[in-house]
């Protein structure tokens, strides 16, 4: 198969992954508010749920879209933060595929909240209404992580500041120039 690269030696990918609640969307907002423009969020529950509306199934369409739309960004020359669930098993040959033909550097992280924590938090967003605590244990994975431990775990002790700093310093988003922010 012949590999198509992607983005420059000088974009960044990072993928943002964890169950339901572990925080991903705040941090991958996070960050993108402290990077500003030239930073495109591809965000897993907005292509699958709300351009597709469709269920999160093995080999669903969203798979490739997700994918196409993180390649176009970079290929752009948008730096990309990936963030969803983002099942091992559903997504894993995608996302390492991607990781595999990016031309710059990928960071990768894993939120490790715990259920009852889980369950907490959940409790606090909107969607409470619509998914229960049956469903999300269902959803529930403990350390879904990629194969060949390409990922930083991030705890639940971790606070949003403190994940944002962290994953803008490992990538140098926090240190890329102003020039090198804007978006031709």
């Amino acid at each position: 198969m012949t590999r198509m690269m992607v983005g420059t030696e000088g974009t960044r990918l990072v993928f943002l992954r964890g169950n339901s609640a572990s925080g991903k969307s705040a941090i991958a907002a996070g960050v993108r508010e402290r990077f500003g423009r030239g930073l495109a969020l591809v965000a897993q529950d907005n292509l699958r749920r709300i351009v597709l509306r469709e269920h999160d199934r093995p080999g669903g369409v969203n798979i490739g879209l997700i994918d196409t739309v993180a390649r176009y960004s970079l290929d752009a020359g948008y730096h990309v933060v990936l963030e969803g669930i983002l099942y091992a098993d559903r997504y894993g040959q995608m996302l390492q595929e991607l990781r595999a033909d990016h031309r710059g550097r990928t960071h990768c992280y894993y939120l490790d909240v715990p259920l009852e924590e889980t369950l907490a938090r959940h409790a606090t967003k909107p969607i409470a209404g619509e998914v229960g605590e049956s469903q999300l244990r269902e959803w529930y994975r403990p350390l879904d992580l990629l194969q060949g431990g390409i990922e930083t775990v991030i705890d639940a002790d971790s606070t949003l500041a403190h994940t944002v700093d962290r994953i803008m310093h490992d990538t140098d988003l926090a240190t890329l120039s102003a020039a090198a922010r804007t978006h031709r």
